[in-house]
């Protein structure tokens, strides 16, 4: 990892200047990824209740989680600074711009991490808090520093940590991790790859500029497509694993945007193998508003209390 001069982590940018101090940490926090790892544990929380949980331990779990992913996020930015300072997606991130200096941003995401924990121990319960670390430690050490940048299947296997917010939810609600949270952890798993990788499809040169061997970057588009259909697939069917722990309105939702899903990543693998243009940032798109519609149909399952199937 390439080591930022001290010198100019001394001289703030025009653009740094103009963001802020506060608004340069914050988006070390990454926090539009944020918003997605908590749209999953609020319906975690409501399926583990089956019910409408205690608004003050979903202000509390939602908090610590916040600042969980943040302190993950910050420490991330400061392990992939080179590879950042490379690609263009993340040349106006922080400590690329030097508006952060970079021993600042590792205490930065040392402390956040720190405090989340305390704040789900205090709030929650301890199994939320260790939950949540061990999620901060994989992701960091795990996902950033021993696999992204030796195997494309890095985002398969370091995408565990982005699940976590599942099981975070389910255990503060709950006090023990039961079946519907692991079902729900395996759903956000298989979503990833073609969340992730239809994204690297469209940044493939930014990827193998920076060295970074992402799977658009050593596998031929075909290859690429068809494992992206392969784990929509997966992802789908992966839902209807909920079944007996829902009702008929959260199953009708997940076949129809399951439906849907499929139907652009079928799309996609076509273009490829029939070698016409492709736009894989719509399936990108789609698999943000897909996990976000499947979740809330969890948590409005949950909160109308119809009979389970079970």
């Amino acid at each position: 990892m390439t080591a930022v001069p001290e010198q100019a982590e001394a001289a703030p940018t025009t653009t740094a200047k103009r963001r802020g101090v506060l608004a340069a940490y914050f988006a070390l926090t990454k926090p539009r990824v944020i918003e997605l790892l908590l749209v999953t544990t609020i319906p975690a929380m409501f399926l583990a209740e089956r019910g409408i949980p205690s608004p003050w331990l979903v202000l509390v779990t939602l908090v610590g989680g916040a600042m969980s992913a943040g302190s993950a996020n910050a420490l991330n930015c400061v392990a992939d600074s080179d590879i950042d300072a490379v690609m263009h997606r993340t040349r106006s991130r922080p400590l690329v711009s030097y508006e952060v200096p970079r021993k600042h941003a590792l205490i930065f995401g040392i402390v956040l991490g720190a405090v989340s924990f305390a704040v789900l121990a205090i709030g929650a319960n301890l199994l939320a808090a260790v939950l949540s670390l061990a999620a901060i430690l994989f992701y960091v050490f795990v996902y950033t520093l021993l696999l992204k940048r030796r195997t494309s299947q890095n985002i398969v296997w370091g995408g565990a940590a982005g699940c976590m917010p599942v099981v975070i939810g389910w255990a503060a609600v709950a006090g023990k991790v039961e079946w519907p949270a692991l079902v729900m952890f395996a759903v956000v798993f298989l979503w990833t790859p073609p969340h992730f990788w239809s994204l690297a499809m469209k940044y493939r040169d930014d990827y193998a500029r920076a060295g970074v061997p992402m799977l658009p970057v050593v596998a031929t588009p075909r290859q690429v497509s068809a494992r992206i259909l392969v784990y929509s697939w997966a992802t789908v069917a992966s839902t209807l694993l909920l079944v007996p722990a829902t009702s008929w309105v959260y199953v009708a939702i997940a076949v129809l945007s399951g439906a849907a899903f499929l139907i652009v990543a079928q799309r996609l693998h076509a273009s490829v193998r029939q070698g016409r243009a492709t736009n894989p940032m719509t399936l990108f798109h789609l698999s943000n508003s897909y996990l976000a519609v499947l979740f809330v149909a969890i948590a409005v399952d949950a909160a109308v209390g119809l009979p389970t199937f079970s």
